[in-house]
């Protein structure tokens, strides 16, 4: 700082092996895609079809930024612009589309390498890129069209520019993060406090406007958003929903605990925290020796003091914006931790920290099948494709049914049936949508202003569901967790006298068709 790098820690590669990390690259990606290759022709699923893919279309089509096919949202859109470039050249297809997206996962397995070797060394770097890589909630968002991962892509490579002093690359990489999803911004100041911290080192005019300028795209597309939109950020119905409506205290501390949860138990990451929290007591407990003043341990440091800083701004920040409480939007803190997990692991016994990173990679894997014992989003697994593959079973019964048929469902299916480019159908069914499959939404349904009733699992429901069914008794605490009971099937086949077409279920999820009775 300049940022300059520690002495002792090199950035220069040998000319023989320049050429290694593409190679090694084009590896991971070709790896992922024999991963994911039954995955990658799926229609697309909820929020995808719901806006990432029609405002990646709108650009694409008619070089709209501000998305009219659906609802703006005010997301910067560094992602719709490549999608776009990658239609623009391979074509629109959901294949393409997805193996697009697997290129963020491989760049962001191969950036927290790097993360990795830079800070401690390449046996520690492989074992947290391994993790990353087979995590459920990564492997599944790895081929999904969401922001998380390309922020978390630009966030990892931001914080190895960040350790090596080179603010200019920073600044570049910090820049696509926001331009990526704008709560990437939560970078700044953390990059802020780690500058001032760097104070063994000279900081430059220069190097301050490098790590603030990442600030000024963001601060273009609010104001092109607001001139072009009419609003700062998102409609009026965007704001409250993610912004008014969480600034509730209720809100706050319930959506901080869920964070915390995401972050140390979600999807076994329970293994990772425990036994780094365990290495930690152990070391004290032994009185073993405290890291030394080398040049490679003050770097150590640094990254640690840049992980706590980044969770701390993530958590916080999501605690206080955004209505759902998904894990997804956490997606750019976990590179980084992961590799602080291995690192603490790391000083365990060999054996033992082998045993545990073992352990921890086939939990992962296992649980991109295995569901929680309470309500989660599909899209945390590989549960998002079992919810695919029942809703395009269905749509294929709808579409084969004659008569043209008035169908009564609610969103995201609603898009699934009238929106061919999602994958779904071959032509636009006649839909009428309710808002949920809660009771509120059928007081105003009246029989006989549908033909046809479609009816699906919103949400993972295990039995016994203990939060839904005490939780969800306290209307306090239902609001506070988002718990909306589908009203039962058979209710909704008695009050509009209804008999059951079709019916599927896979994965403890269901879909099921009912039309009136005979008369």
């Amino acid at each position: 700082m300049n940022l300059q790098t520690p002495s002792g820690v090199s950035t220069q590669v040998p000319a023989g092996r320049r050429f290694v990390p593409f190679a090694v690259f084009a590896a991971v990606f070709a790896a992922l895609v024999a991963l994911h290759w039954n995955l990658l022709a799926l229609p697309f699923y909820w929020d995808e079809a719901g806006y990432f893919v029609p405002a990646a279309l709108d650009f694409f089509r008619h070089g709209l930024l501000i998305p009219q096919s659906t609802l703006p949202t005010g997301h910067t859109p560094a992602v719709t612009f490549y999608l776009a470039l990658a239609w623009k050249i391979f074509g629109y297809s959901a294949r393409v589309t997805r193996v697009a997206m697997l290129v963020f996962a491989a760049g962001t397995i191969m950036s927290l390498a790097k993360l990795g070797r830079l800070v401690v060394g390449r046996e520690a770097a492989l074992w947290a890129a391994t993790l990353l890589a087979v995590s459920p909630l990564f492997f599944a968002q790895s081929s999904l069209v969401q922001l998380d991962l390309p922020a978390a892509l630009f966030t990892t490579l931001a914080l190895v520019f960040l350790l090596q002093g080179r603010s200019k690359l920073f600044a570049v990489t910090a820049s696509l993060a926001v331009l990526s999803k704008e709560t990437a911004v939560v970078l700044l100041p953390v990059a802020w406090a780690f500058a001032y911290r760097r104070r063994r080192e000279s900081t430059s005019r220069g190097a301050w406007f490098w790590l603030a300028f990442p600030a000024l795209p963001l601060a273009a597309w609010v104001l092109y958003f607001r001139l072009a939109a009419g609003f700062w950020l998102g409609s009026s119905g965007y704001l409250q929903y993610n912004l008014y409506s969480t600034l509730r205290p209720l809100h706050i501390v319930t959506a901080f605990a869920r964070r915390l949860y995401q972050v140390c138990f979600g999807g076994f990451n329970w293994v990772l925290a425990g036994a780094a929290l365990i290495a930690w007591r152990w070391r004290r407990k032994t009185g073993r020796p405290a890291p030394s003043e080398s040049q490679k341990a003050l770097l150590e440091g640094d990254f640690r003091f840049l992980v706590a800083g980044l969770v701390a701004a993530y958590v916080i920040l999501l605690s206080l914006l955004g209505g759902a409480v998904l894990a997804r939007y956490l997606l750019p803190i976990f590179p980084a931790l992961y590799l602080f997990f291995v690192i603490e692991i790391r000083r365990l016994p060999r054996r033992t920290a082998l045993a545990v990173t073992l352990a921890s990679a086939a939990l992962f894997i296992a649980a991109w099948n295995i569901n929680p014992l309470y309500p989660f989003p599909y899209e945390d697994n590989l549960a998002y494709a079992t919810f695919i593959r029942l809703h395009e079973r269905a749509a294929h019964f709808l579409e084969a049914r004659p008569g043209d048929p008035r169908i009564l469902t609610a969103w995201p299916a609603t898009d699934e049936l009238t929106h061919p480019y999602l994958g779904y159908v071959s032509k636009p069914l006649r839909v009428k949508a309710v808002r949920n499959f809660d009771s509120g939404s059928f007081r105003a349904v009246r029989a006989g202003s549908f033909d046809l009733l479609y009816l699906y699992s919103r949400q993972w429901q295990p039995r016994p569901n203990w939060i839904m069914e005490e939780s969800c008794r306290q209307n306090l605490i239902a609001k506070a967790l988002h718990c909306v009971p589908q009203i039962p099937p058979n209710v909704l086949a008695a009050r509009y006298k209804l008999r059951i077409l079709a019916s599927w279920r896979r994965g403890g999820q269901w879909v099921k068709i009912y039309a009136p009775r005979n008369p």
